[in-house]
């Protein structure tokens, strides 16, 4: 599986990275996030794209797998 770590990074750059996994993705994805909007414009890219997100919260960050 891979992993976008975008944790501390600013929009859009979280999206960009996740798209960028997404284009050359053979499986499932998952991206680390600190942000609740973050997290929210994550799950909205996965959803455009016809793929699932599934969310958790660690800690104060975000852990989203998109398969």
């Amino acid at each position: 599986m891979e992993i976008v770590d975008a944790r501390g990074l600013s929009c859009p750059e979280p999206l960009m990275l996740t798209d960028q996994a997404l284009k050359k993705a053979n499986g499932p994805i998952k991206v680390l996030v600190s942000e609740p909007h973050q997290k929210t414009n994550i799950e909205k890219l996965a959803k455009s794209k016809g793929k699932k997100a599934v969310s958790n919260a660690v800690g104060s960050e975000f852990e989203i797998v998109i398969s």
